[in-house]
């Protein structure tokens, strides 16, 4: 990004050197981290604490915005309307955006997406603090984030690489992570507060402000510590350079096709939740929140423990995965509503681990001179599967039952686990190995070569 002293980011892995479904991590720091090691990076911390304030607003413009629409229209299809542009642009352009990012510098490209973002929130408040707002108003704001989220999102992805470095990039993305989930706890029950107490044009108002921490933090960044990374040129066809770079790389493609398929089939929690809270438990709005706010609680755990383990592992990814989903199938046969609720959390610790475990190691095996381009590809398809998903679970949960849908997401998202890890380790030449170890059965993939000498040693 700038000149000056500093590691350069970890180059791509060649998927011969080792295999990418093995026991060897996708990338391995260079010691082993606390689950706050990052921090001591001086710039990663003017961006952590400036993220901070900033999620806590986003979460805000989340709530007042559909309440916002709601009070309007009166329509749960206006909300919709409006989910569904802000992350149409993501959808359309998602992999331009990643062409740019690769272009561009990361710092002074978050500034202007960061400043783009707080104006709208603010132009939002203004027309709601002065009675003037109308729907179209909301549309065209939640389009307007939306496009800037096209950019925004791979470029801060990969700006935290050019922060931390290679050795603490695991790290980093965990805390990035729980910093997100943290703020879901707290930005709507503040929302909420200001909601009801004066009005959601100053949830508006506060997310605009909000804004004021990162873009400082921004500033404030010593441009001679980050990490070089080598722009990509400007040149016709760099779009589909990036397609092929995934396509042609296990270790990329097959972690962003089961990212696909959870993130389409069952991460579709609003219609999952919502339908338990009120037609399996009819237990209401109340439950609804609880459901929620236990997942956080386990997403925030599943971050920081993700941090605190210093690696990104295939392996723990299709793991994580497979138990992501058959706690789907367990949490659609609880006959109470505190067993379901209780299920909530591991639900939310191994979501999360999903989550972050992809991110890193595609950022890891990513060379980065396609690295927005590699993350604008895999947020498109993990941030657009939900949209596209939520009809069709819909329809199931609608058509055969809540309990139907989230069994049948669940099921979706353990068995794609299942065949991916099978085709990673036929990728990487290994075979299950199914033996003992300090008297307790160990199940894990070994190379071939490695099981064939097993009976001659």
């Amino acid at each position: 990004m700038s000149s000056g002293p500093g590691a350069a980011s970890a180059p791509a892995p060649d998927p011969h050197d080792s295999p990418p479904a093995s026991d060897a991590p996708a990338a391995r720091p260079a010691r082993k981290s606390s689950m706050f090691s990052s921090l001591t990076v001086r710039n990663y911390r003017l961006f952590f604490m400036g993220q901070v304030v900033s999620n806590i607003g986003t979460w805000m413009q989340r709530i007042a915005q559909d309440w916002l629409v709601l009070s309007l229209t009166g329509s749960s299809a206006a909300v919709g309307i409006t989910t569904a542009l802000q992350f149409l642009p993501m959808l359309l352009f998602g992999l331009y955006g990643g062409v740019l990012v690769d272009r561009l510098r990361k710092r002074p490209t978050l500034l202007v997406t960061q400043s783009s973002m707080a104006l709208t929130a603010i132009a939002l408040a203004v027309l709601t603090l002065t009675g003037h707002v109308q729907v179209w108003h909301v549309y065209i704001a939640a389009f307007a984030v939306g496009l800037a989220t096209v950019v925004d999102n791979p470029a801060r992805q990969s700006f935290v690489s050019e922060l931390v470095g290679p050795g603490q990039l695991q790290n980093a993305v965990s805390l990035n992570s729980a910093n997100f989930q943290s703020a879901r706890l707290v930005g709507p029950a503040v929302a909420g507060l200001l909601i009801t107490g004066v009005g959601t044009g100053y949830a508006f108002l506060f997310n605009g402000l909000s804004f004021i921490a990162p873009l400082t933090g921004l500033l404030l960044m010593r441009a001679r510590e980050l990490h070089v990374v080598e722009r990509a040129p400007r040149g016709r066809g760099q779009l589909r350079e990036g397609v092929r770079y995934v396509t042609g790389r296990p270790e990329l493609i097959w972690p962003i096709v089961l990212v696909g398929f959870v993130g389409t089939f069952a991460f579709n929690f609003p219609v999952y939740l919502s339908a338990f809270a009120d037609d399996v438990f009819h237990a209401g709005a109340g439950a609804y929140s609880m459901f929620n706010t236990l997942m956080a609680v386990g997403s925030v755990a599943g971050a920081l423990l993700a941090a605190r383990r210093g690696t990104a592992r295939l392996r723990l990814l299709i793991v994580a995965a497979m138990a992501f989903g058959a706690l789907e199938i367990v949490a659609a046969t609880t006959p109470t509503l505190w067993m379901f609720a209780l299920l909530m959390v591991p639900l939310g610790l191994f979501g999360m681990t999903v989550n972050v475990t992809t991110n890193t190691s595609i950022q890891m095996s990513t060379d980065p001179a396609v690295r927005g381009r590699v993350m604008a590809l895999y947020m498109m398809i993990f941030l657009g599967g939900s949209p596209v998903g939520a009809p069709i679970v819909g329809w199931v949960t609608d058509t055969y039952g809540a309990r139907v849908g989230l069994a049948a997401g669940g099921a979706v998202a353990a068995l794609a686990a299942a065949v991916i890890g099978l085709i990673l380790a036929r990728v990487g030449n290994l075979r299950l190995s199914v033996g003992w170890h300090g008297g307790h059965p160990r199940v894990r993939f070994v190379p071939r070569e490695q099981e064939a000498l097993a009976p001659a040693a």
